[in-house]
């Protein structure tokens, strides 16, 4: 299907979270187009050690400069769109978009279309310590005219914890997802209506049957903004 654009994948952070939207995309377009459709991608992968030595650090510039270099490539490669397969490093958004003359997803903006949809204006998010407490993630929710709430200090390092130790090892276990429920429950007894799961990895530990509110998978939403821009007429 020659008009089916080209996406740009920006992953490795970690390869486990890359490995889901390859996975997503590849079976929403299979479900839209039918037969043996595909996507077409290609791809760019980090070693994700020399990411989050910067991010400890707390080296954003070098990180940000890092990204750009390998987003060039995708569109030397002929990507068409950017998919920046994390939602921690969208902190170096900008870096990224002025690096490219293709756009690039925002994943803030996809999952604040799909808040604001669902009818909600409060959400509670879930994801690393960066991204719950620096505020480009929640700014950019924010600008959308969605409040944010974020864990209290102890629940905010356990989901933090979690998602370095466990996840992005690939470590799946009962009393993380036990633990992560009740994080949830008690933001929604501080007034959120619905929980955003704002880093790749939680996606792999918790779902919509484990809370009692909307639960926004980032991943997905971000995976099938990609198609719809893949399968739009250009």
């Amino acid at each position: 299907m020659e008009s089916m654009r080209r996406i740009g994948l920006l992953g490795g952070m970690s390869w486990e979270s890359t490995a889901l939207y390859y996975r997503l995309l590849n079976e929403d377009v299979r479900e839209r187009l039918g037969g043996f459709h595909s996507a077409r991608l290609v791809m760019a992968s980090v070693d994700f050690a020399e990411v989050e030595a910067l991010q400890v650090a707390g080296d954003w510039a070098a990180a940000g400069a890092l990204l750009a270099d390998e987003a060039r490539a995708l569109e030397t490669a002929g990507a068409e769109c950017v998919v920046l397969c994390t939602n921690t490093m969208h902190k170096v958004a900008d870096a990224i978009e002025a690096a490219v003359g293709i756009p690039l997803i925002h994943l803030a903006d996809v999952t604040a279309d799909a808040v604001k949809a669902a009818g909600l204006d409060r959400v509670a998010l879930l994801g690393t310590r960066f991204t719950m407490e620096q505020p480009f993630y929640a700014d950019r929710l924010r600008s959308h005219g969605v409040e944010v709430l974020v864990p209290e200090p102890a629940d905010l390092a356990l989901v933090h914890d979690v998602i370095y130790d466990e996840l992005v090892l690939g470590v799946v276990r009962d009393e993380s997802r036990e633990a992560y429920v009740d994080v949830v429950r008690r933001l929604v007894d501080r007034g959120a209506g619905g929980v955003v799961l704002g880093c790749t990895e939680i996606e792999l530990l918790i779902g919509p049957d484990d809370v009692d509110v909307p639960v926004f998978a980032t991943t997905a939403l971000h995976a099938r903004a990609a198609v719809d821009f893949a399968l739009a007429r250009p």
